[in-house]
């Protein structure tokens, strides 16, 4: 069974671990639930942590008069909670910007911890929201300690494309945190070996920098290669794969096994993955055939590539947005 490096994952508190909402609530997510044995979850609450209550009155973002600056304040009475909020936020990301974090998972909407579609208002009281949405104060804080973190919301997370990109860099990120610690030519050059064609599906271009980093033919301190490395890993892991990259990818693959093949199985392989860029069929299905042939012919070089298990296969959920895919 194949060993992960566990992430640390800053996880808003009222998900699956307190009943901290403003309603006295928690919330129930079964992906979050399957996440708990494979992650360290840093839970954290904002709002109670600057000394709100649960149950509380309900927060919102208003738009501070001629700025662009957004206020807490409470919905009925104005009563502005932003400059606790800000100053928790700070004090919080500085105490763990020494913790290894490799991601966020935070709560969708809210004007504390949403990072997108965040309602905007004009003024406390009854009012409309603007057309305008935001992000929330604390949410908007992370990147200035965190600047290439990986952060999502619970809601964003119910699609599959979205799921398995974020678990893909959560873990990816987490294993190259070795190579930071060994700091060592070797274990860089294992990392890069192991994850080629995981990152040729996120983009070739920065696989090739990467590339020429690790052939170190400058003969550069190992400390500024790994500095370097890091940065157009982020870069990569960043870009979504697309079926145009997988493919280009899968076809790498293939050629491994082509000349052991036959003709049927060669054709049949390549109309699976014509069904595949028509979206008739999941990626994970000719990943699977190529992975088939791994073990078949015993390619003890692709045997370890992490493309084919970048992240614990119990993490797989084939639900999209409440449908299965």
């Amino acid at each position: 069974m194949k060993e992960f490096t566990t992430p640390n994952i800053v996880l808003s508190k009222c998900i699956e671990h307190d009943n901290c909402r403003y309603d006295g609530s928690k919330i129930n997510n079964n992906f979050i639930k399957s996440l708990q044995s494979h992650v360290n979850f840093l839970p954290v609450c904002p709002e109670t942590s600057i000394g709100l209550s649960t149950p509380r009155d309900t927060l919102r973002l208003v738009l501070k008069d001629d700025t662009e600056n957004l206020n807490l304040v409470f919905s009925k009475d104005g009563n502005d909670l932003t400059e606790k909020m800000n100053s928790f936020s700070h004090s919080f990301l500085k105490d763990i910007s020494d913790k290894d974090i490799d991601g966020f998972i935070l709560k969708s909407r809210s004007p504390s911890c949403g990072i997108k579609d965040v309602k905007v208002y004009k003024c406390h009281g009854k009012s409309p929201s603007l057309s305008n949405k935001g992000m929330g104060l604390f949410a908007s804080k992370i990147h200035e300690y965190f600047p290439d973190i990986t952060i999502e919301d619970e809601g964003r997370l119910t699609n599959f494309n979205i799921r398995q990109h974020f678990l893909t860099k959560i873990f990816t990120k987490a294993d190259f945190k070795n190579v930071e610690n060994d700091k060592s030519i070797k274990s860089l050059i294992d990392f890069q070996s192991k994850n080629k064609y995981l990152l040729m599906a996120h983009s070739p271009g920065y696989l090739k920098k990467m590339g020429k980093l690790t052939a170190n033919t400058d003969s550069r301190d190992i400390s500024d290669i790994i500095k370097d490395y890091k940065v157009y890993l982020n870069k990569a892991l960043s870009i979504p794969s697309k079926p145009n990259r997988n493919i280009n990818m899968l076809l790498h693959l293939f050629g491994y096994f082509s000349k052991h093949l036959s003709f049927s199985e060669k054709a049949f392989f390549l109309e699976t993955l014509e069904k595949y860029n028509d979206k008739k069929i999941p990626f994970c299905v000719p990943l699977t055939m190529i992975n088939s042939w791994v073990m078949r012919f015993e390619n003890e070089y692709l045997h370890d590539q992490t493309i084919f298990e970048p992240f614990p296969s119990e993490l797989i959920q084939t639900r999209d947005s409440g449908k299965t895919i």
